[in-house]
Parts: C-alpha cells; sequence; structure tokens
C-alpha cells in the first residue's frame, strides 16, 4: 500500500446554474462570491432544454450557465460547499420553491466531480448526506462523459471550455502551462473562444 498524502489536493470550483430571472442568479452569485472569493470565469446564458423536470418547481425557459471561482479549494471541501448552495437556494425560494438551482463541482486534472445528495451506484458518500458523483474523466487530452454523465456536462463545448479551465488550474498551482492545448470543437478557430493572458478562457460577462 502506497503511503496516502495528508494534504488534499487543490482542485478548481465550478458551479452549474439553472434559473429563470437574472435577478435572482444575479443575488445567488453575489451572495456566493461574498464567501467563496471572485469569479474568474462565466459562460453565457442559454436556454435549457435538456429535460422539464425543473418545469413544476421553477417554471418555463429556464436558462443554463456555467461559472468558476479563482480561488482554489482544497478536495474535501466539496460537500461543505454543496451545503452553502443549497443554503442559497432556500434563502432565495418562494413559498418552499426554488428560483435557482445550484451544482457545485470541483475540477481536478483528473476529472470533474460534482455533489449530490441522491445515492447510487456510482456514487461516493462524503458527509453530511451528501455524496460525490463522478462526472467526467480527463482522457487522451479532454474531459469525457460517462455512461451516466448529464446531458448538459456532455456538450462538446462545455468539454472545451473545461478544458481550458484545466489548463487555468494548473498553471495556477504550478506556474506552467501544459504544452498540449484542448482540441478545437469542429467549426471553431483559434480566434473564436477569447483568452486571457495565461491562456485560459476569458471570463464572460455575467
Amino acid at each position: 500500500m502506497s503511503a496516502p498524502c495528508r494534504k488534499p489536493p487543490q482542485a478548481k470550483l465550478v458551479l452549474g446554474l439553472l434559473f429563470r430571472d437574472r435577478d435572482v442568479r444575479r443575488k445567488a452569485l453575489e451572495i456566493l462570491t461574498e464567501r467563496l472569493g471572485p469569479l474568474d470565469f462565466l459562460t453565457e446564458a442559454t436556454p435549457f432544454t435538456y429535460t422539464d423536470y425543473y418545469f413544476r418547481e421553477m417554471g418555463g425557459e429556464l436558462y443554463r450557465q456555467t461559472a468558476a471561482f479563482l480561488r482554489l479549494l482544497p478536495a474535501d471541501r466539496l460537500a461543505d460547499v454543496k451545503w452553502l448552495t443549497q443554503e442559497v437556494e432556500d434563502r432565495l425560494a418562494v413559498e418552499g420553491k426554488r428560483r435557482i438551482n445550484l451544482d457545485p463541482g470541483l475540477l481536478g486534472e483528473e476529472r470533474l466531480v460534482l455533489a449530490t445528495g441522491k445515492n447510487y451506484t456510482h456514487r461516493i458518500y462524503l458527509k453530511e448526506g451528501i455524496y460525490a458523483d463522478l462526472a467526467l474523466v480527463f482522457r487522451k487530452g479532454s474531459y469525457r462523459p460517462l455512461p451516466w454523465t448529464y446531458p448538459d456536462y456532455r456538450e462538446p463545448r462545455l468539454l472545451q471550455l473545461l478544458g481550458g479551465l484545466r489548463r487555468k488550474l494548473i498553471f495556477q498551482r504550478t506556474g506552467r502551462l501544459p504544452r498540449k492545448s484542448t482540441p478545437l470543437l469542429p467549426g471553431d478557430s483559434e480566434g473564436s473562444i477569447e483568452k486571457g493572458k495565461d491562456g485560459s478562457p476569458a471570463t464572460g460577462d455575467p
């Protein structure tokens, strides 16, 4: 048996946001950035069309965004962040119905792990009712979905953007950039994704 490392690795906190009202989205991000520090990435809001599962509680015409936080977190903090996002959802709810759904996850060089309160065969219990859901694995130069990965996390565009965040993570942890870039999607050009000085995707407009 190899000796375990007592210090958890640092990971990049990413957040999936599902909402109808942009003002509610803004308030949620204000609360979270007060507790977790500033964002360094935010995608454009796009229509959420994968399922009508959330419509009864949140209404129709939902939008989806993905955010990332500048400050890295130890990998053992995922359950704590999940409870924080649950607190924010409850705080912004009206008559017991959520107006925003927040899905936190930790992006490492090897994988993306989401937090959930629901047990299943591929999910590992963390603590206080929270499970780790292995959503993506990094293989052959890019993050790749698994049989159980949610449809929105299978989107090629999002996978490419997460590859850019992986480069940012490596730069933050080591001060170096990986030699090999994430492959572009068909039809993309080098200028189609705005990049920061360190080669990572630039932050979107909230």
